[in-house]
């Protein structure tokens, strides 16, 4: 019998309606926290191993006598809209990889779910109607999604089954790659599979959505009963920095009848509502942050500066905590990662062991944000390339650039800080230990991320605390300028829920 072929390709971003810069193509060439645009084999050869959906899908199919053909993979860190020209460039890549693969019996998509271009609000359901334009409505068609996707009705009408993260941070991306394998498989047998789609009423900031917390560690246990009924159940929680309809926590549903994949939805966002009032979206002032900077604590503690995460679209570079903890003079403490590509120039220029007057971050352009000018020490200094140690990106590697570790000298606050001159979410010890610093030895450590950070650091954390500091990655989601948000906030207490305006693109 002749092994199936299955395409395979992928094209992810997650994107911030709210950013600063787009994501042209350059940006989905060059590497960062993932391999940068890769073609035929290089997708499986540079992949492999990975905690990524593609690599795991295709680890799953070989392993059951599934051909792949593997046709390109790109990914570009979160920022503002993809453009025109880099979305019509990969998708035309994409679907001429598709047509010129011969003979294949289906395909394989490795996707975000939250991508907007500057001409398309759900890049991902777009993507999706042009591969079933290409192969035709029969075509088996699967696809990974993140656990941050919005999701349409398009995309679940032209994907017939999409696979979601089940973990925040995301431990299980290669898992979910490899989820979608006996799904085609029962496909390419012409089992039927009946879809059940429905949206939660409510957002979610990502602070929040923390799946070891309350209520995610009971909602995300039905996946797994469903499971022993045959049903198959997948829930996002989505991304709320990106301002079009859809955006906000969904679920679909997949069985033998429809009647079962419709019961299966209504069950989880019955759970969702009924757990509304348990989310907790609390996050600490900055004046709060240095007084936990204060207090005694047998090991480090994490100030997470939420809103300031590249991989959430943050521009990375935002001072807000740096200052305050300056001005309430935080010992011991260490701070990472500034995407600040002029003071990693200056501190290589000065040398390892010399004292550099040096503006450290606000170079985005952003309105009231300032740079902190004082002189720093250069500890050490290194190229940027970062192998990661934690679970969530292990055996990866990071490219951050030219990257210095700073001391702040002449104050009576002690922080050291990493300089990098790629932006890049800080979420792994190694992001300090590869330019020779030890998270273990600091009384607090700041870390520029919103939740992948407590794989990696909540181990050796006394405690962690989301931080309120100013960043283009907006928690407080009263404060988002909203436009087309068709869902109201969640509830916080006393307050009453509010309800944004609805606007249709």
């Amino acid at each position: 019998m002749t092994a199936k072929r299955i395409a395979i390709a992928g094209f992810q971003h997650e994107t911030n309606c709210f950013g600063v810069t787009k994501a042209g193509l350059p940006e989905f060439e060059m590497a960062d926290s993932w391999p940068g645009l890769l073609h035929g084999e290089k997708v499986i050869l540079e992949t492999e191993g990975m905690n990524l959906p593609i690599a795991g899908f295709a680890a799953a199919a070989q392993a059951a006598g599934i051909e792949v053909v593997p046709i390109l993979w790109c990914s570009a860190e979160p920022s503002a809209h993809v453009t025109d020209h880099a979305f019509e460039a990969i998708c035309g890549m994409l679907l001429n990889g598709i047509r010129d693969a011969g003979h294949i019996d289906g395909v394989y998509l490795d996707l975000h779910g939250a991508m907007v271009t500057e001409s398309l609000a759900d890049g991902e359901g777009e993507i999706l109607r042009r591969v079933r334009e290409v192969v035709g409505p029969e075509f088996p068609v699967v696809a990974s999604l993140d656990l941050h996707a919005n999701i349409s009705a398009e995309m679940v009408e032209h994907a017939d089954y999409l696979a979601i993260f089940r973990t925040y941070p995301h431990l299980d991306m290669a898992d979910t790659g490899a989820r979608c394998v006996p799904v085609l498989k029962r496909l390419l047998a012409g089992e039927p599979l009946y879809k059940a789609f429905q949206a939660v009423p409510y957002l979610i900031p990502l602070h929040a959505q923390y799946t070891g917390s309350t209520p995610f560690d009971e909602i995300y246990q039905l996946p797994v009963e469903f499971e022993q009924k045959d049903v198959l159940a997948e829930i996002a929680l989505g991304f709320t920095a990106a301002d079009f309809p859809d955006t906000g926590p969904s679920c679909v549903a997949y069985a033998a009848t429809a009647q079962q994949a419709t019961a299966a939805a209504g069950e989880i966002v019955d759970l969702f509502l009924a757990r509304e009032a348990d989310l907790d979206c609390s996050m600490l002032s900055l004046d709060e942050a240095v007084s936990k900077c204060r207090q005694k604590w047998g090991k480090p503690i994490v100030l997470a500066d939420v809103q300031d995460n590249a991989g959430a679209g943050g521009t990375s570079d935002t001072t807000g905590l740096l200052a305050a903890l300056i001005k309430g003079g935080a010992k011991k403490a260490l701070m990472g990662l500034f995407y600040d590509p002029e003071s990693a120039r200056q501190a290589h220029e000065a040398g390892e062991g010399a004292l550099v007057q040096l503006a450290i971050g606000a170079k985005s352009g952003l309105a009231g944000h300032v740079p902190v000018k004082a002189e720093f020490e250069v500890l050490a200094l290194g190229d940027g390339t970062c192998r990661y140690t934690g679970e969530m990106y292990g055996g990866g590697v990071a490219t951050l650039g030219k990257t210095a570790a700073l001391r702040l000298v002449g104050h009576e606050a002690e922080i050291d800080l990493v300089a990098t001159s790629v932006r890049n979410q800080c979420l792994d010890r190694a992001h300090f230990t590869h330019i020779g610093l030890n998270p273990k030895s600091y009384s607090v450590i700041c870390v520029k991320s919103t939740t992948h950070f407590r794989a990696d650091f909540e181990p050796i954390a006394g405690d962690v605390f989301p931080v309120s500091s100013p960043g283009t990655f907006l928690c407080d989601l009263e404060k988002i300028p909203y436009a087309c948000i068709a869902r109201r906030l969640p509830y916080t207490g006393d307050a009453a829920i509010s309800q944004h305006k609805a606007e249709a693109h």
